[in-house]
C-alpha cells in the first residue's frame, strides 16, 4: 500500500491507496504550532481505528508547501512506518516524464496535480484549477509540459481577507446565494465573493483557451473547495477533489526516493 501525504496551508491530507484506489482519506488542520507528536498521534489514531497495520504501507510520498510542518511531518512518517520517503522537489521533478516549469520556485501541489493530469489525460492540454487556500490555474501542454500558472486568493482566503479588514463585516459560511442581490451582509458578501470567483475561473480559462488555440482543452477541478461554486460544473471536464492525492500516487509508482 502507498501512504500520499499533500501538506497544504490549511490542512494535510493523508491517503491510503492500494490497487490506485484511494481506501482512506483523511485530513488534520495545518498548525505550524503544533508538536511533532501531536501529528504522530493523529495519524497513529487513523490508522488504528481503520485496521490498518503501519507496516503494511510500502511507499510513501509527500508534498508539502508549509516548510515549518515539512520536517516534522517527514519525521513522524520515519518513526511510524520505518520506510524510506519520497519527498516532492526539484531532484524528483528530474525523474517526471512531464518538463516542470521553475523547479526551484513552483509549489509540488502543482507539480502532483500537473502530473496527475497529464498521466489521466494524455495526448491533451490540460488545465487544473485548485480550489485551495489559494486559488491556481495549472497549465498542462500535451507533449508533458507545465506551460504556466496563474494564482489568485482562494475562496476561504479572500472572505477572511475581507472580514478581517472590515470593521462591520464578519466570516460568512461558503455558499452560493440564490440572488446577486444581496439583501443582509452573509447574502452580500456570498454573492461577491462566490458570483466574483464564478466570473474570474469562466475569464481566465477563456484566457488560457485561446492562447493555446485549443478550445477543447480539458479542464480539471480539484482541491476541497472544487464544488463550493456549483454553477461552474458545466465548466469543467471533470472534478476530482483528490486530483493532487492522485499525482502522489503516479509519483510515487514511477520514482526512487
Amino acid at each position: 500500500m502507498l501512504l500520499a501525504i499533500d501538506i497544504g496551508n490549511s490542512d494535510i491530507t493523508l491517503g491510503i491507496s492500494a490497487s490506485e484506489q484511494w481506501s482512506h482519506v483523511w485530513r488534520i488542520p495545518s498548525v505550524i504550532e503544533k508538536p511533532e507528536l501531536f501529528y504522530g498521534i493523529r495519524i497513529r489514531e487513523y490508522f488504528f481505528e481503520a485496521g490498518i497495520p503501519t507496516n503494511s504501507i510500502n511507499t510513501i510520498v509527500i508534498s508539502s508547501v508549509v516548510p515549518d510542518l515539512t520536517d516534522k511531518v517527514i519525521n513522524v512518517a520515519k518513526a511510524l512506518f520505518e520506510k524510506k520517503i519520497i519527498v516532492l522537489g526539484p531532484e524528483i521533478y528530474r525523474q517526471l516524464p512531464l518538463e516542470v516549469l521553475n523547479p526551484f520556485e513552483i509549489g509540488s501541489d502543482i507539480v502532483s496535480n500537473a502530473m496527475a493530469a497529464n498521466i489521466k489525460y494524455p495526448n491533451q492540454n490540460c488545465i487544473v484549477v485548485d480550489f485551495g487556500t489559494a486559488l491556481t490555474f495549472t497549465t498542462i501542454a500535451s507533449i508533458g509540459k507545465i506551460e504556466g500558472v496563474a494564482i489568485a486568493p482562494g475562496l476561504k482566503t479572500a472572505i477572511r481577507a475581507l472580514s478581517q479588514n472590515t470593521a462591520k463585516l464578519f466570516d460568512v459560511p461558503l455558499q452560493m446565494p440564490e440572488s446577486a442581490l444581496g439583501k443582509n451582509t452573509v447574502h452580500a458578501i456570498q454573492a461577491g465573493i462566490l458570483f466574483g470567483y464564478e466570473g474570474m475561473v469562466k475569464s481566465v480559462l477563456s484566457r488560457i483557451k485561446a492562447e493555446l488555440n485549443d478550445q477543447q482543452t480539458v479542464t480539471i477541478a480539484t482541491g476541497g473547495l472544487s464544488s463550493i461554486i456549483t454553477s461552474l460544473k458545466d465548466t469543467f471536464t471533470a472534478v476530482e477533489p483528490n486530483l493532487t492525492l492522485d499525482g502522489l500516487r503516479i509519483i510515487g509508482s514511477q520514482v526512487e526516493g
